[in-house]
């Protein structure tokens, strides 16, 4: 511990016999650094801060999740920085004053894309942040670029929308021209190979839907000839007129009677849902053959004609018969048209075995084609009503919170300490290198440090004899190098006193 101790006595010692070379050194090195650090320029920063409200009480099914609107936001963020916007920022603003070709403006922009700064914070709070060698220029950037922030957000959704909405129509023209074409397709293959079969679907569903409408026409066929019979044999067993004043009708005979009561019997059997192949009805049928052979045959019983009047009853059954007879008409046409088709079909369908796959990829292609048509016009309306939201309800709304400042200190460089730390550094440098001269010029400050280096031993050591005059002149130089150390820190002090003004008169 005291061989340390000695040590830094003698490096003190050393350091102090050459304080004139520290001395210099600190002056010139701080000189040095003192001038480096004025020449430094002063970095204004200006800053805002702005809220971005989200809109949620619109439902997602118009288009804007808080994802899509948290989207938009950081695509504003990353646009207000590329280069369109800030060439912009420096044609309405000062900087404009400090370009005079597009390589100017390119320079400006680039430095820009370095000093601007967007950061998001917390609650959806976006800082805006500038620096600039000028505070009007930095609160000017700034402010462009708020009004830009803005205007983003209010007007890029529009236009996005717009453009979109463009694109979809083109799309919906070129779809609609494409469905026109296979819906003339489909038509065109239907009037050659389907004509007027029933149904829809494909070839084998629409014939088998005409044989199943031609088996209820059969049916219907049945049920209609079947009352015609009824209503036949009715007629059969009914006078056309009724006597007078002055005669009497005559009766029914039995053969009629009985072909009335085989009629009932028949119409009872069919309405029971027997068929024609039914061995009832088959027996029936042959007994009203022969019953209806009887009664042509057999007279009226009692009463003459004189005098007759036309019977109401035979009329009305006329009547009947008549719409019966025009009901089997139109189903057997009905039928005979249905069997036509079929036929034809088949026929076709025989010469040309290709017809149905035709059909297949012809409704396959029609349907695809219906389908993307009705996703684009759906997609359509949603981008129109979400345009229609955006620009109607605001759904992100904008408040500042902080103006943009204007800022009075510079936030760099931080002078005062650069100056303090230049001195520090002058002062160090100063007691190095008086300290290194000791090591290039040997001198032995203590009889110890002699005889270590020499090898031989000190018998003693004699003290210096100081004069009056020496001693006079001693104390000079040391308020001399007093004097120069205080000179040293009164121009920190100084430089310290100007910095300090130059911001009280940027304030």
């Amino acid at each position: 511990m005291n061989g340390l101790y000695d040590e830094l006595r003698i490096a003190i010692h050393a350091v102090w016999i050459r304080r004139w070379i520290a001395l210099g050194v600190a002056w010139a090195v701080a000189i040095v650094g003192w001038l480096f650090v004025a020449q430094i320029p002063s970095s204004y920063e200006s800053t805002a801060r702005v809220f971005a409200q989200m809109q949620t009480l619109l439902p997602a099914a118009v288009g804007i999740s808080p994802a899509d609107q948290q989207k938009n936001l950081d695509t504003v963020r990353q646009t207000l920085t590329s280069a369109d916007n800030l060439e912009k920022v420096v044609r309405g603003t000062d900087l404009a004053n400090t370009v005079a070709t597009d390589k100017d403006v390119a320079d400006r922009v680039a430095a820009l894309q370095q000093a601007v700064k967007i950061t998001s914070e917390q609650d959806n709070i976006f800082t805006i942040s500038v620096s600039q060698k000028s505070p009007k220029v930095a609160r000017q950037v700034v402010q462009k670029l708020l009004d830009q922030f803005v205007e983003q957000n209010l007007s890029g959704d529009k236009a996005e929308t717009t453009q979109t909405l463009q694109f979809l129509d083109q799309q919906l023209a070129q779809k609609q021209k494409q469905l026109s074409d296979a819906e003339a397709k489909r038509e065109d293959f239907q009037n050659r190979y389907l004509g007027s079969l029933p149904g829809t679907g494909s070839v084998a569903d629409r014939m088998a839907a005409a044989r199943s409408q031609m088996a209820q026409v059969d049916g219907d066929l049945a049920a209609a000839q079947s009352g015609l019979a009824v209503i036949n044999g009715q007629m059969a067993g009914t006078p056309a007129s009724v006597p007078g004043a002055g005669g009497s009708a005559g009766s029914a005979g039995p053969a009629r009677a009985r072909l009335n009561a085989i009629q009932g019997q028949l119409a009872d059997a069919r309405a029971r849902g027997y068929t024609e192949q039914h061995p009832d009805v088959i027996a029936l049928k042959s007994q009203l053959a022969a019953a209806q052979a009887a009664a042509r045959n057999e007279p009226l019983v009692g009463g003459s004609a004189a005098g007759g009047a036309s019977n109401p009853l035979y009329l009305q059954l006329k009547a009947n018969q008549a719409d019966k007879q025009a009901q089997v008409a139109a189903l057997m046409s009905r039928k005979r048209q249905l069997q036509g088709d079929i036929d034809t079909i088949s026929t076709k369908l025989t010469g040309d075995s290709g017809a149905m796959q035709q059909q297949s990829q012809i409704e396959r292609d029609y349907q695809v084609l219906k389908d993307s048509y009705d996703k684009l016009l759906s997609d359509r309306e949603g981008v129109r009503l979400r345009g229609q939201a955006q620009s109607q309800t605001d759904a992100i709304k904008f408040s500042v919170l902080d103006q943009p400042s204007a800022p009075r200190v510079p936030t760099s460089p931080n002078r005062p300490l650069l100056l303090t730390g230049v001195l520090l550094a002058a002062l160090v440098m100063g007691a190095g290198a008086a300290f290194a001269m000791t090591q290039v010029q040997t001198t032995f400050p203590t009889s110890k440090r002699l005889e270590t280096a020499t090898g031989l031993p000190v018998i003693g050591s004699i003290g210096e004899t100081v004069t009056k005059l020496q001693t006079a002149q001693r104390r000079r130089q040391l308020g001399y190098f007093g004097g120069g150390m205080a000179a040293l820190v009164v121009a920190w002090v100084a430089l310290l006193g100007v910095e300090m003004l130059q911001r009280g008169l940027a304030a």
